[in-house]
This record gives C-alpha cells, sequence and structure tokens, in this order.
C-alpha cells in the first residue's frame, strides 16, 4: 500500500514517515505543488495532507483534486484550534482528521482504516485458510499462534490480501512497497520476501501464477 505525505513540518514529515513505513511505502512531499506532481505520476492508496502548507493550503489541494473526480482517500492533518478547518476540509471531501499533536499508533490505524474501507475490505478480519488477519492493527495468526513478518514481507503480503484471488505482478509489488527513498531494488528480492512469507505461513498460501506474478486465493 502506497501513502503520500503531504507535510512541510522537517522533523513532524520524519516521524510520520518512521512510523507509517513499516506498514506502507510512503513518499513524502513539502507542497500542494510538489503533491500535484505525485499525483501525475504514481497511484497512491491514501493521501496524508496537512492543512497549512506553503503556497496553495491543503484545503485548496484537496478542492483541486475533488473537483478532478480523484477520489483517493484523504487524511487531514489539522491543528488543535483550527475546528473551522476541520470543517471545511470534511465538506471538501476529506474522509477523516486528526489533531496535531497525534499518537503515530492512532495515525496508523486510521490510514490502515481507511485504505481498507476504500478496498471494500468493511469487516476488520480477513480470514484465508487458517490465516486470520486483522489489518487495522496488523495482528496476523495461523492455526490460533501468532506470526511475525520482516517489514518488507509484511508490506507484501498486504498487497497480495488487499488483492485477494487477483493475480499481482511483481513490478505492483514492487511499486507498492518501495518508496522513493529506497535502494535499487535487486533482481530476486520479491522472491525472496515471497519465499520467507511461504515459510512462515504456508506453501499453499500464495500461488505462483506463471507469466503473471504471485495471488493469494481464498
Amino acid at each position: 500500500m502506497r501513502i503520500l505525505l503531504v507535510e512541510d513540518d522537517k522533523n513532524l514529515g520524519k516521524a510520520t514517515v518512521e512510523g507509517l513505513k513499516d506498514s506502507f511505502a510512503v513518499d513524502w512531499v513539502r507542497s500542494a505543488e510538489e503533491a500535484d506532481d505525485a499525483l501525475a505520476v504514481t497511484p497512491y492508496n491514501l493521501i496524508v495532507l496537512d492543512i497549512n502548507l506553503p503556497g496553495a493550503s491543503g484545503l485548496d489541494f484537496l478542492a483541486t483534486i475533488r473537483k478532478e473526480k480523484n477520489q483517493v482517500p484523504v487524511l487531514l492533518l489539522t491543528a488543535r484550534d483550527a475546528i473551522r478547518h476541520r470543517v471545511e476540509g470534511l465538506n471538501a471531501g476529506a474522509d477523516d482528521y486528526l489533531v496535531k499533536p497525534f499518537d503515530l499508533d492512532e495515525l496508523l490505524a486510521r490510514c490502515a482504516a481507511l485504505v481498507r474501507r476504500a478496498q471494500g475490505h468493511a469487516e476488520p478480519i480477513i480470514t484465508v485458510l487458517d490465516i486470520v488477519f486483522e489489518p487495522s492493527t496488523g495482528r496476523l495468526e495461523k492455526g490460533g499462534l501468532a506470526v511475525v513478518l520482516s517489514a518488507r514481507e509484511r508490506a507484501i503480503f498486504n498487497v497480495l490480501i488487499h488483492n485477494l484471488n487477483r493475480p499481482v505482478s511483481k513490478s505492483k509489488i514492487e511499486e507498492r512497497i518501495y518508496d522513493w527513498s529506497s535502494e535499487e531494488i535487486e533482481s530476486n528480492t520479491i522472491e525472496v520476501h515471497i519465499s520467507g512469507l511461504r515459510r512462515k505461513l504456508g506453501r499453499d498460501l500464495i500461488k505462483t501464477i506463471r507469466g503473471v506474478g504471485y495471488m493469494i486465493q481464498s
């Protein structure tokens, strides 16, 4: 899952990226203009948007993308005393808001909920075979026992489980889990992580669709 973070504060931006990067690929820009450029070339599952930006405000940016019929979920970051801005943002098409300063665990939970809702996963728990996954918290169990995944394994699992019964190409997986700051990806990186997932979750869970990619089938 890929998030666009639009936040001009350097320290808050860094902290937010750190809080989200284990669950999402995060691209961070610091103005509405840079956000426009990012949207033009990259599909996102969610935008985390600060209202107070240099140049065009976050509300202006939100109004623009909604006029362009872009329905990507938007989570607003607002100041505690900016009630009017929160109301304006929701009326302009924002899906949720979070008041600064915020708890990173709450931000992560809200992001996961918005992505899940947008993808049609209204139920908070996904069950496939003996695998139980709770997207909002990241809880993952196999046969009733907790499973611990590495950050990359978790990112790949998220992509596959949210495309249940649909094959996902290797290139699409790479696009969804690696952000702009990632180093060059080795040719067998995805295969190595898929192998790790199969070892932890069972060889039959992830199917290889030759010439297409990978799929979790219910």
